[in-house]
């Protein structure tokens, strides 16, 4: 979140740059100004009375000293009739507090001087695209292959839990598991120290991150224990250094870690959440970094280059957009999203989003940078999917389908063990067990 005293100071500016998410903030930072001139004078009524309480707790140890017990007791009357006045700023106090969190717990990020005015997804600016084949006829969706290749069952999974869980098999999990090894190895390639997360967390883990409060109801809810399912591993991973001082030298800060992911997704539906392309579970192998203010953004354009890579050794078309203020997430201040082609849909399908939140999470989070000169400053944090895999696998088996199979491109045949998906093997061996099934015993 927004801290109050970069407001006060730079309210115009403020203002100003949160309409490029075409909502008018002003009435509410007005709010904020007005809660936290409130906090604080509240706030040096009660100092006044603590102080003036305890300057008359000391008077009277050194009355009852001097054996002037009557002298003493009159003042100790004086510091009883101070009790109720202390309580009941010492709630309102609170009171106002919490009011002013909430306050600006509703208040998004400042989006960078890079984002755009705009509505929605259809306002985002395209920065970088590969070429797209033009051979795209007669293709097959996934949700088509993966049965007729036994690789991925959503019928199945409807059953065993519901709709957007799908179950992966045959060759289709160990694709599954090929890509996430991969993932995981090309990060930790470029310095990345992995980290294996619980996929729970409590409260003031959801707020750390911006995920709590849940304005759109996307995380689901374990009620008895007051926890949550992860939405991604930024959520566990990011919260590792919360309410902590770090040293100027252990900057940076890069982790990964693969975990499943879990959304409601409430209010999906229609052809764009058929198959893989929105689930409710799903695997996802993430980034983070936890930076120092003044190279944040240099290393968000490092990371945008390594989500660029990895996509290009996978074979895929994609392409790069920088989000416009309508469709920036609530706690980034710039982010870049990836899609890839798909040939069979004949659309594109977002696979990562790298963004920079500057403070705005450390500053829930309390993370904050010692730089040795008894300066401390908030830390700036930075996520990236690489990669989240469900509309992956799609692109994958969509656009390497062939007469013969869908091959696997070259940089994960190490991983897989096997360069092609083959529709006959997997028929064979369904033929083979039927007849099996039909013969006497």
């Amino acid at each position: 979140m927004l801290q109050v005293s970069y407001i006060k100071d730079n309210f115009s500016s403020v203002a100003s740059n949160l309409t490029k998410r075409n909502i008018d903030f002003s009435k509410q930072l007005h709010e904020i100004t007005e809660l936290d001139d409130l906090r604080k004078k509240i706030q040096s009524e009660y100092d006044s009375i603590l102080n003036e309480s305890n300057k008359i707790a000391k008077e009277i140890g050194i009355l009852f000293k001097s054996g002037k017990g009557s002298e003493a007791e009159e003042l100790k009357s004086k510091s009883i009739s101070l009790k109720p006045k202390a309580k009941e700023l010492h709630e309102k106090l609170n009171n106002v507090s919490e009011q002013l969190k909430l306050k600006l717990c509703s208040i998004p990020n400042i989006p960078n001087d890079l984002v755009v005015k705009g509505k929605n997804e259809e306002n985002n600016e395209v920065i970088f695209s590969t070429e797209i084949s033009k051979n795209n006829k007669n293709l097959i969706p996934h949700w088509d292959l993966s049965s007729k290749y036994d690789i991925i069952d959503f019928d199945l999974g409807n059953k065993i839990t519901g709709a957007g869980f799908p179950v992966f098999k045959n060759k289709g999990a160990k694709l599954q598991r090929s890509l996430i090894n991969f993932f995981l190895d090309k990060n930790i390639s470029k310095g990345y120290n992995e980290i294996q997360p619980p996929l729970l967390v409590n409260e003031d883990s959801g707020f750390g991150t911006g995920q709590l409060p849940d304005k759109e109801g996307q995380m689901y809810h374990v009620q008895n224990d007051n926890l949550y399912l992860i939405p991604t591993a930024e959520v566990p991973i990011t919260n590792i250094y919360r309410d902590s001082i770090l040293k100027i030298d252990d900057l940076p800060i890069k982790l990964t870690g693969y975990t499943p992911c879990f959304r409601r997704e409430a209010g999906s539906y229609g052809s764009d959440v058929r198959g893989l392309n929105r689930l409710h579970q799903f695997d996802k192998v993430e980034i983070v970094r936890i930076e120092c203010p003044t190279k944040s953004y240099e290393v968000l354009d490092e990371m945008v280059e390594h989500v660029k890579s990895i996509l290009s050794d996978l074979e895929l078309p994609f392409r790069i957009l920088r989000l416009c203020g309508g469709d920036l997430g609530f706690t980034s201040a710039l982010t870049y999203d990836f899609e890839v082609y798909s040939k069979a849909q004949k659309k594109w399908l977002e696979v990562s989003s790298v963004s920079n939140f500057e403070s705005y999470q450390s500053n829930r989070l309390k993370v904050r940078i010692d730089y040795g000169d008894k300066t401390k400053k908030m830390a700036h944090t930075l996520n990236g999917s690489a990669l989240a895999l469900p509309r992956i696998v799609a692109a994958l088996i969509e656009n390497n389908q062939t007469d013969k199979g869908i091959t696997i491109p070259k940089a994960l045949h190490s991983y897989t063990g096997f360069k092609i998906i083959d529709w006959l093997l997997n028929n064979e061996k369904k033929i083979i067990i039927n007849i099996l099934n039909k013969v006497p015993r």
